[in-house]
């Protein structure tokens, strides 16, 4: 079984690579889902660790619905990716009706050829799961990682049963709550692949900041924060 460890840092990729994982999810800020790591980031990574790397295109957080200057900006990512030599690549778009955007979806896996293209966990919002594997299928996507639609994979786990068994040709990679102790589970039904962060969080400080630079109110999947205009220029029209 092939086990993926989505890695935010040098330090959790090298870690991921001496404890014998296969393979890198390269991504950053795991707190919303992850987003498309920096340059140097990615380019260190190359550098740190031997075994494939995969990249997470994703260039914001929220919802899975992009603009065409976001689009635009995934295409470029991709293009940096095949540069630095990454193996793989890791995305996916919708419709705002939660539907697979299958023509933009298309355009990237045609953008990441001779890299391997997973679906990401967009696809455990998607309405029809089984009608868009079909598509994905017919679009020879090499990987799906899915939580089943559930919280988590092990919850999911009869859909992701059923799936692999309709789409042999296609790799369907459980994650979300994979562990040690529910991780042979999905071993004894066939699974090729696995995908987990592993992460444990440690101190750094010696005593908490006296105020946080979180901002809980940022985190929305059905929202999308923008610097507005008119509060911009109220601002600027008093002060210039």
């Amino acid at each position: 079984m092939l086990v993926e460890v989505c890695a935010n840092s040098v330090e959790s990729a090298i870690n991921a690579e001496r404890a014998g994982a296969d393979r890198i999810e390269l991504c950053a800020e795991l707190a919303v889902g992850g987003i498309t790591p920096s340059y140097g980031l990615m380019k260190k990574i190359k550098e740190q660790v031997s075994i494939p790397v995969h990249v997470l295109i994703r260039p914001r957080s929220g919802d899975f619905t992009y603009s065409n200057v976001e689009f635009e900006v995934m295409l470029k990512d991709i293009e940096m990716c095949k540069k630095l030599g990454m193996e793989g690549v890791v995305s996916g778009i919708l419709h705002t009706d939660f539907a697979l955007d299958e023509n933009r979806t298309a355009a990237l896996i045609d953008a990441s050829k001779g890299m391997k293209f997973t679906f990401h966990r967009a696809f455990d919002w998607v309405r029809d799961p089984k009608k868009t594997m079909k598509v994905l299928d017919t679009l020879k996507v090499d990987y799906v990682l899915t939580s089943g639609q559930k919280k988590s994979a092990h919850e999911g786990l009869p859909l992701l049963k059923e799936l692999k068994k309709l789409f042999p040709s296609v790799s369907i990679m459980p994650g979300s709550g994979i562990n040690e102790g529910n991780v042979s589970s999905f071993l004894e039904v066939g699974f090729e692949a696995v995908h987990l962060s592993g992460t444990k969080f440690h101190q750094t400080l010696a005593s908490p900041p006296p105020i946080s630079m979180n901002s809980i109110s940022f985190l929305n999947d059905d929202k999308l924060g923008v610097s507005n205009f008119e509060t911009i220029k109220s601002v600027v029209d008093k002060v210039k």
